[in-house]
């Protein structure tokens, strides 16, 4: 699914850029008019059901969310703080963009609006990356910390979470604004973009990307080992009988196992197989994992050209630009399915919104 996305975005920032060049071009015997490819208007038509469809998959979690009341309650508070930004990506982010493209990168909707969209771009998508990495620190606590990590620990964790990712998100998005760093808007060239101030890019790519990537990284990886170290000492331990004799409990040096005799009987106990709790750990790693992976491999290539460009004066095609830029929007499409693909909760919540039995 990751291949046939990125292969659409560079298909789409193909079209758009030939859209774009179009536009700059003398009008010719049409009046003037921008002509569009069969192929431009179908890759455009299809990022235009991208927008609408991570608008209504994040819109449908959240409405499932209000409405089970068995929902109002953590771990799902931080996936509804996840939908909202995702679905914010798609109502206030991604159509301008598309215009943007559309209008061959060039912005002809003035500084105002233009300094409106590029803070919610940032806001939203440093939301969404830091939600993500909320959820992973969830899981890792709930894992590896079961007994000391209660519901009532846990509710006041995540909303402290919650609170600081929209607060860090709200600073980095409002700093240019705030505080002069930098420029979004440029009328002469009709440019509208991040502010490539290098002190800038290196606050914000760093606050909004590097640091929760290196968080959601460090957390996998203690994630497996506590998984690994769970599934070597329950493979170490068994339960055996013997001879009949006094009770006595022992563990073998070479082959560790557990040893009950009972006088006149004999039980068998058997610990093979993976118990509920077990299940539950590593369906929640599965899903911790792909969700890293997949907000890696949408988001790293659009940070590595953003961080990079300011400071070496990179001269970095356009359409590579948009491929990366419309990759890391993608990945608000994919946080709603991979969480809910893993939750038979909500497999059945969906059910029911639509298959109401009366």
């Amino acid at each position: 699914m990751e291949r046939v996305l990125n292969a659409t975005c560079f298909a789409a920032a193909a079209a758009m850029h030939d859209a774009g060049n179009r536009s700059a071009s003398p009008a010719g015997a049409d009046g003037g008019r921008t002509q569009l490819s069969v192929f431009s208007v179908l890759v455009l038509t299809l990022l235009a059901m991208l927008v609408v469809a991570t608008f209504l998959w994040n819109g449908l979690v959240l409405a499932t969310i209000l409405r089970v009341r068995t929902f109002h309650r953590v771990p799902h508070n931080l996936v509804a703080s996840m939908a909202i930004s995702d679905v914010m990506v798609a109502a206030l982010v991604m159509p301008l963009s598309l215009v943007h493209e559309l209008s061959g990168r060039r912005w002809r909707l003035g500084r105002s609006l233009c300094q409106v969209w590029i803070s919610f771009d940032v806001l939203c998508c440093t939301a969404s990356i830091w939600n993500v990495t909320a959820i992973a620190l969830d899981r890792y606590w709930s894992i590896t910390r079961h007994l000391e990590y209660t519901l009532r620990t846990r509710r006041r964790i995540s909303n402290i979470m919650i609170a600081l990712t929209w607060v860090l998100s709200a600073f980095i998005s409002l700093a240019p604004l705030l505080f002069g760093w930098g420029e979004t808007y440029s009328e002469d060239s009709e440019e509208c973009q991040v502010s490539q101030e290098p002190s800038y890019t290196i606050f914000s790519t760093f606050g909004a990307f590097y640091l929760p990537l290196c968080v959601v990284l460090f957390v996998y990886w203690k994630i497996y080992k506590a998984a690994k170290f769970r599934i070597g000492s329950r493979k170490n331990n068994s339960i055996t009988p013997v001879t009949p004799g006094a009770l006595e409990v022992k563990e073998a040096a070479q082959q560790p196992q557990m040893v009950f005799t009972v006088r006149h009987a004999t039980v068998t106990f058997q610990t093979d197989g993976d118990t509920w709790r077990e299940q539950k750990e590593r369906k929640a790693a599965l899903m911790v994992g792909i969700l890293i992976g997949v907000f890696v491999l949408c988001w790293i290539p659009f940070f590595i050209t953003e961080l990079i460009n300011p400071l070496c004066s990179c001269d970095i095609p356009p359409i590579w630009k948009s491929i990366f830029l419309w990759l890391g929007y993608s990945n608000s499409f994919f946080n709603p399915l991979i969480y809910t693909a893993f939750n038979k909760n909500y497999n059945n919540a969906f059910r029911n919104l639509f298959f109401r039995q009366h």
